[in-house]
């Protein structure tokens, strides 16, 4: 069964995070300790979430380190079964050798 397509990570920052406390991108940015740049990347899905940023988003946001780390694999697993026909790969069978 195909997973339905989630969102990306910095999507739900920017809906959880910046837009409720209607901090701009800078101001988030501030508060996270890393730069604009960084966080644009983010926000527009042009980088994910690391394990060091999930835990800046939990002492900034709430929300657990873990949480964010597993949007960030459930994304990163949708994204990977899209293409999982492209992958070659045959079923190893420990009884044939």
């Amino acid at each position: 069964m195909e997973m339905a397509s989630p969102p990306h990570p910095g999507e739900t920052v920017r809906e959880l995070c910046l837009n409720p406390l209607e901090l701009s991108v800078t101001d988030a940015a501030k508060v996270l300790h890393i730069s604009r740049q960084s966080l644009s990347e983010l926000l527009n899905g042009r980088s994910g979430i690391s394990p060091e940023m999930a835990i800046r988003l939990e002492k900034a946001f709430g929300g657990t380190a873990r949480s964010w780390i597993q949007q960030q694999g459930e994304y990163d697993l949708w994204r990977a079964q899209k293409n999982a026909d492209a992958i070659n790969v045959s079923r190893y069978d420990a009884a044939a050798e």
